[in-house]
């Protein structure tokens, strides 16, 4: 077969299987983590290499309910199985999936009692370190740029800061006028408004290296230096953070191991694995 080059017909394994062999990645554009996307298909694709798996990315635009591209699917029977991300407490794209019984796996958890498969990061356990990094550095008071509230992980990463900074005994404040969402001149022009008021933080926790980007831009623009008058500590998610200058505190987020075990965990629930079985939750890296 390899040597005459011969290609399975897609359309008659549908026929003959059942199946499309295709996984659909509904991607909502957002700039707030450099490469996000770029990473995320990095890890799909190593785990379904090797498989009769396809991947179709399926883009949903900012404008448009984050349902459509679901239905879509579920309509035309368009994959065999869905990945996508951002989710809410009450997604009503895990409810939908859930009343249809059909396999997906979220990037992010949601507050179901029903268990979903999903891949997740600990941002409660992120906040927490930043904070004790940001303390250890001698730091009084810190600012937190959030994601907007509508998110779960939002509500993640405000419990653990909050959390920590009671614990710590720091004073504290939410970057006000501006979200995570926001675009980088946004939050470069709030933050340089919040800088010129008295009483400035003198830690920053940028939970996206898109923001820390327009955190430090203001920072430099109004003359405060990084790492001497001011910490910050940041969610990387590209390797290309790495290079910027003045170097900063970090704490890894790894997009496309996420991707391949979303991939992976997806491939067994296809199969019929009980979705109680297909959750993970990735923590940072311990920090002494």
């Amino acid at each position: 077969a390899a040597e005459i080059g011969y290609v399975p017909d897609r359309t008659a394994l549908r026929l003959k299987t059942g199946r499309t062999h295709v996984i659909s990645l509904v991607l909502d554009p957002h700039d707030e983590l450099l490469g996000f996307d770029q990473s995320m298909v990095s890890g799909l694709s190593a785990a379904l290499r090797g498989t009769p798996y396809h991947l179709v990315i399926t883009p949903n635009h900012p404008t448009k309910s984050s349902i459509d591209p679901i239905l879509y699917v579920l309509r035309n029977r368009a994959a065999d199985g869905v990945i996508f991300s951002r989710t809410e407490p009450d997604d009503p794209r895990v409810r939908l999936l859930l009343d249809e019984n059909f396999p997906f796996v979220s990037h992010g958890r949601t507050a179901f009692p029903t268990p979903h498969p999903y891949v997740d990061y600990d941002n409660f356990a992120f906040a927490q370190q930043a904070v004790q990094r940001l303390k250890q550095r001698g730091c009084r008071k810190l600012a937190i740029i959030l994601p907007p509230d509508r998110f779960t992980f939002s509500g993640h990463l405000r419990a653990g800061f909050m959390q920590a900074v009671a614990d710590a005994g720091l004073e504290w404040e939410i970057l006000a006028g501006t979200s995570l969402d926001s675009p980088a001149d946004d939050i470069r022009v709030a933050t340089m408004a919040r800088l010129a008021r008295g009483d400035r933080p003198d830690g920053f926790i940028c939970t996206g290296d898109t923001a820390a980007l327009a955190i430090m831009a203001a920072l430099t623009d109004s003359g405060i230096a990084i790492g001497r008058d001011v910490h910050l500590v940041v969610k990387q998610t590209s390797g290309a953070f790495s290079q910027v200058r003045p170097r900063v505190d970090t704490i890894f987020e790894n997009v496309a191991l996420a991707g391949q075990q979303m991939a992976e965990l997806l491939l067994r629930r296809i199969q019929g694995e009980p979705a109680e079985n297909l959750q993970i939750l990735y923590h940072p890296e311990p920090w002494y």
